[in-house]
């Protein structure tokens, strides 16, 4: 008999605990991409910035923890949620064995004051993203420079940026306003993408994918009326 035959309960496995988070994506005022992050008000980490997120409930999905921790601990809610990546490194949470799945949103960016700190965050704030001439990511937030993150969601940061560059025809939009000027959607695909977009090709490519429509007085909106 098999030491896997052995085990006659579930209960003489080791468990870990799951966890989830949510990168939330927007545009700061110079339509630059901006990530949600709070400051931690408990330890580990008290004091250092993360991406919101944590333990999931007895019968809840993770994309429902998710949604609520997010609500919880910023005040925002009512977002689709794609699911990123399940983050399992060994050694990534000081509490022990914890798995977490993170999540992409986006979110308006005139809905960017609606984000407050609750639960145990002592602080919700938008942190500008910029992008290092060595790859790396950088923090920027009224004039302050490299937030420290908690955890490895450095690690899960990185992983979202590059998850809305490769669906940026999905997600960029989804950060501007309900109507808005084809050079604002521009540079939402700039700010998603890291890097400059030609105005000509892409106003032929928005019309011809039909990703956006006449909303009038000069001003577009998402096609079909969604995001």
């Amino acid at each position: 008999m098999s030491e896997g035959d052995k085990r006659t309960s579930s209960s003489d496995y080791p468990r870990p605990s799951l966890t989830a988070d949510v990168v939330l994506f927007s545009l700061d005022d110079a339509h630059r991409l901006a990530v949600l992050l709070i400051q931690r008000g408990k330890d580990p980490f008290a004091g250092h910035w993360a991406i919101p997120g944590g333990f999931c409930e007895p019968g809840e999905s993770v994309e429902e923890s998710a949604a609520r921790e997010l609500q919880e601990e910023t005040g925002i809610e009512g977002l689709p949620l794609d699911q990123l990546k399940t983050f399992s490194r060994p050694g990534r949470d000081p509490r022990g064995w914890v798995v977490s799945v993170a999540h992409v949103s986006v979110l308006p960016s005139d809905r960017r004051a609606e984000a407050v700190g609750g639960d145990d965050a002592s602080e919700a704030r938008w942190w500008t993203i910029v992008r290092e001439r060595d790859g790396s990511l950088g923090l920027e937030h009224g004039g302050e420079r490299g937030a420290a993150l908690a955890f490895d969601h450095d690690e899960i940061l990185k992983a979202a940026v590059e998850h809305l560059g490769e669906r940026v025809e999905q997600l960029a939009l989804g950060m501007l306003p309900a109507t808005f000027t084809l050079e604002d959607a521009r540079r939402a695909f700039e700010a998603a993408l890291g890097c400059p977009v030609d105005i000509a090709s892409f106003e032929e490519a928005v019309f011809d994918e039909e990703l956006v429509e006449e909303a009038g007085g000069g001003l577009l909106r998402v096609a079909g009326g969604g995001r």
